[in-house]
């Protein structure tokens, strides 16, 4: 079998959620049909320099269903391409415009969408401001293209039954087969002492991961205006431009603010507990997923949670208002225990990792 996967960026620095889980899609089909036997066609190149006429292109086709970066040329280059393969895996569903073009040009293999969420949902958060002109170009683009992939895939992957339920809503079509978000195993291979974990620290050093994004700054500002004046904690902030928030009015200087780290694993070791305050988005959070990896304290909110099967008392807590924030803070300041998180770790091995998703991928690429 051989796979021709279309993904959004080649990522040159630390890559964000979406890149993370399209790696484990990539190692995840290497594995079933060898490294060989998969190919990547990038939308985007970090390390290439956008033209303005590129720019041009991209906002003069989004109206015509073209997300950023492609162009008919390029979707032809695709269709192309494709006939050498037997399956054509379009690892967004943002790029539903060449599911519907390889079926329209009758392309004889297989179709296989993945929704890392649903699409219009994450860019209606992302552009929510109305009066944004980028908000009247890019969710209708990402409305139509969710739409093509429902129509015209062979079969689609949507992460959880909030997703599947919210595709059949708008488009009539269950997804064929639920895959949640997953992480290949990087404990194993870390040099990190974690199973020898001291009992959390006093004030426990707490830890928001997220890049610079309007769901994760709002969550940040609440979590900073309503909850940390009451709490005796040392908060940090980690994730891609995040430096951006020095800046803000609400910002203390108090907290530690780590922009576009290469190694997060030495943070994670260092980290007490995960603090994830998050009351908007789509799909579910990468980020609660790698710090279950990790072993770690985990306190969020239920769409910090959203889409994963556990027992949220044992691995930290699940809060939404300030109060229930606190209180599991203050528990944790009063209570101290283990750093390394026994239980977060074994729900991520056992239903999490990357390995235990390869049936599940095999049944969707051969059935």
């Amino acid at each position: 079998m051989k796979i021709l996967i279309i993904r959004y960026k080649k990522t040159r620095g630390v890559p964000e959620g979406g890149e993370q889980g399209s790696e484990k899609n990539l190692t995840v089909l290497r594995q079933i049909a060898g490294h060989d036997n998969v190919d990547t066609y990038f939308i985007h190149d970090e390390a290439h320099r956008r033209t303005p006429w590129e720019y041009l292109q991209g906002i003069l086709y989004m109206p015509l269903g073209y997300y950023f970066g492609l162009t008919p040329k390029r979707v032809r280059e695709i269709i192309s391409l494709a006939q050498a393969y037997d399956v054509v895996f379009v690892d967004r569903s943002v790029f539903g415009i060449v599911a519907k073009r390889l079926k329209e040009t009758s392309y004889r293999g297989r179709v296989v969408a993945f929704f890392h969420n649903v699409e219009v949902v994450y860019f209606s958060a992302k552009y929510a401001n109305r009066l944004n002109p980028l908000r009247w170009l890019v969710v209708p683009c990402a409305d139509r293209n969710d739409r093509w992939s429902c129509r015209y895939a062979d079969r689609t992957i949507a992460l959880s039954t909030r997703d599947d339920d919210e595709l059949f809503r708008r488009y009539g079509r269950h997804a064929d087969v639920l895959i949640p978000v997953a992480f290949v195993d990087r404990l194993n291979n870390s040099p990190l002492s974690a199973l020898h974990s001291p009992l959390t620290s006093v004030p426990p050093k707490c830890m928001f991961l997220g890049a610079y994004f309007p769901a994760n700054v709002e969550g940040i500002e609440w979590f900073t205006k309503n909850v940390l004046p009451h709490v005796d904690i040392r908060m940090q902030i980690v994730g891609k431009d995040m430096d951006k928030l020095k800046d803000a009015d609400w910002m203390r200087p108090d907290i530690e603010v780590l922009s576009s780290v290469p190694d997060l694993d030495p943070l994670f070791e260092a980290a007490d507990i995960m603090v994830l305050p998050i009351f908007k988005g789509s799909g579910m959070k990468v980020k609660t997923c790698e710090s279950m990896m990790f072993g770690k304290n985990i306190i969020g909110t239920p769409e910090a949670w959203s889409g994963y099967e556990l027992d949220y008392s044992k691995a930290g807590a699940s809060c939404f208002t300030a109060d229930e924030f606190i209180a599991a803070l203050t528990d944790f300041c009063q209570h101290p225990r283990p750093r390394f998180n026994t239980y977060s770790r074994n729900v991520f091995v056992t239903q999490y990792s990357a390995d235990r998703m390869v049936d599940k991928f095999r049944k969707v690429l051969e059935g």
